[in-house]
């Protein structure tokens, strides 16, 4: 260790005797930190060294804060300085603006559309995002002039997405996904030319059909030609700058020919522009194994001179169900739905739900025809007790189908009676991605592969029915230290995966990694202690739109550029998050 000469004497901050696991990848080690002016200066063995403030780390974990490069606070980020879910989960720096859909270029008449888009595309409650969002831009670089006047938790980087672009040039013909003229194409370059200009971090595009506006279009850029992807990603090459970010087609399952070609051209484009090309990769039922192909043709295609990193998650995608959530497994009950449709406050409803008579109008139905006795008892099987803690990679014994047959009731007995825990608030878990096995032995492989980069938390999305921000703690509790039904990962490529990588992959080079000179981002973790709580379902949003929170416990301190801003899972008044230009702190 090289200590300069500043680390004689009154440190900002000095985090002592912890264990240290720096991103790199190197093994732990038992070291001090030392903190001025926002940045590290020190790490080792610094006797003798003092601190306006110390935190004692001995027997605690010390790693770089989260660098979470897949969110979705677009909207949010201009109304909250928190940025829950993700803050509470030692997020330092987020990336938003991600697949294809985002809020500038923002003509004045396009507002509501592209509100619409978010939350077709999203599940963010439309009424939050109206009235949350005070529209102080119409161009890129305004809109990121807009957030450098914001302060938050964590620091903000974004990208500009395809969706806005082709709507701000091409109007309704954009929208409607019809095919770019080469003026459209020459316009459409020239707009993300500026935005990565001014900051923005990438250029960001979606092809799943999976992926459905409000108004029932799938999110403009969804069939773009190459000719308008390549005359797009053209204006990252002429810069030298920015990451191409795709939700490929296929991603979601609905096309299992479509994702190789997909590959062949992000392969070609990559080589072309010179730039990464970083696209969604989950396990899919239709084609269990075609994600190990998409691995080996990624690693193929860095051999032959492109730099494309399949995005992977640390978990199943997973829906959750609840009486507040969007999906809920009671939705095809007439009883329920006639419960649900009086509009009963929380407390209400689970009075109503403690009703003998409701319960058993609710437990006793059976489906009258064989298409929806089908999909029930699929559902029966593939809907898992949560828990709590939550388990998130439930066994087969976990089901509302094997759980009833060991008790001899019936799955929606069991179901009523998980549903019905704290205070009819509980919720159980339905994997959809990522889980065609019933174990995790997929995610595994793919977080070790040499070309993976850790994403797809979706922090600030899916506000009615998943909650996969927490990921970065379920990367230490379950993968390094907590997982039964398989291989782990070790505890230092766990840290690398989400903090040097990530911030490696999206040029972020002044964060990730503990060493002297870089931003003083780091989280102190009771890491025996460290446990994900249940989600819950809160209406805290703009509008009171409802979203989900999951919270940690063990998290010591989150401290963002110097400052703390969580102890002990509790928020402080300190906002040291900035915007993120370009690969720099802005």
């Amino acid at each position: 260790m090289v200590v300069p000469d500043n680390t004689v004497g009154m440190h900002d901050l000095v985090i002592r005797g912890g264990t240290v696991v720096d991103g790199t990848g190197a093994p732990a080690r038992t070291a001090d930190v030392a903190v001025d002016a926002g940045r590290i200066t020190a790490v080792g063995h610094l006797p003798g060294v003092g601190g306006r403030r110390t935190i004692e780390a001995d027997g605690l974990l010390v790693t770089p804060g989260w660098v979470d490069i897949h969110t979705h606070y677009d909207g949010q980020v201009t109304w909250d300085e928190v940025l829950q879910p993700s803050s509470g989960h030692g997020v330092t720096t987020v990336v938003t603006g991600n697949c294809g859909v985002g809020f500038a270029p923002a003509r004045a008449d396009r507002h509501d559309w592209l509100i619409g888009l978010m939350e077709g595309v999203e599940d963010i409650p439309g009424t939050a995002l109206s009235e949350g969002i005070s529209w102080e831009w119409e161009s890129f670089p305004e809109y990121l002039d807009a957030l450098e006047r914001r302060r938050w938790t964590m620091d903000v980087g974004t990208q500009i997405s395809h969706g806005a672009v082709r709507a701000f040039v091409m109007g309704d013909r954009g929208a409607r996904n019809e095919p770019a003229a080469p003026d459209d194409i020459a316009a459409m370059r020239a707009i993300v030319s500026e935005a990565v200009s001014a900051g923005a971090l990438g250029f960001s595009t979606s092809r799943t059909i999976a992926h459905i506006a409000i108004d029932g279009e799938p999110v403009p850029g969804t069939f773009a030609a190459e000719d308008e992807l390549f005359g797009i990603g053209a204006a990252l090459g002429d810069l030298g700058a920015g990451v191409f970010e795709l939700a490929p087609m296929g991603a979601a399952g609905e096309d299992i020919i479509g994702p190789a070609k997909e590959v062949d051209w992000m392969r070609r484009l990559s080589a072309a522009i010179r730039r990464p090309v970083t696209f969604a990769l989950l396990q899919v039922d239709a084609a269990p194994d075609l994600w190990r192909d998409l691995l080996k043709l990624a690693s193929e295609a860095m051999a032959e001179g492109a730099d494309l990193w399949p995005q992977v998650g640390a978990r199943a995608t997973g829906l959750l169900s609840g009486h507040f959530t969007t999906y809920c497994l009671f939705d095809m009950i007439p009883a329920y739905r006639d419960l649900k449709a009086r509009g009963l406050s929380p407390i209400d409803l689970a009075a109503a739900l403690g009703d003998p008579a409701v319960r058993s109008s609710i437990i006793s139905w059976e489906p009258t025809d064989p298409a929806t006795a089908e999909r029930m008892a699929k559902a029966y099987a593939t809907t898992f007790l949560l828990g709590s803690p939550p388990d998130y990679e439930p066994g087969p014994e976990r089901s509302l189908a094997a759980v009833a047959a060991g008790r001899g009731v019936t799955p929606l007995e069991v179901a009523y009676e998980a549903m019905a825990e704290d205070g009819g608030r509980a919720l159980l878990y339905v994997p959809i991605l990522n889980y065609s096995w019933g174990n995790l032995d997929p995610a595994h492989e793919m977080l070790l592969h040499e070309r993976s980069v850790v994403g797809l938390g979706d922090g600030g999305a899916h506000c009615g029915v998943i909650c996969d921000a927490p990921q970065p703690t379920f990367m230490l509790t379950h993968w390094t230290r907590d997982r039964t039904r398989g291989e782990r990962i070790p505890l230092e490529a766990a840290v690398r995966k989400q903090t040097g990588d990530t911030a490696r992959l999206y040029g972020l080079r002044d964060r990730g990694i503990l060493a002297p000179g870089l931003l003083a981002d780091v989280n102190v973790i009771d890491y025996d202690r460290l446990e994900l709580d249940r989600p819950r379902v809160v209406a805290d949003l703009p509008a009171g739109g409802r979203r989900i929170l999951q919270e940690a416990i063990g998290y010591v301190a989150t401290v963002k550029s110097g400052a703390v801003t969580f102890e002990e899972g509790a928020v402080t008044e300190a906002r040291p998050g900035r915007l993120v230009r370009g690969g720099r702190s802005g």
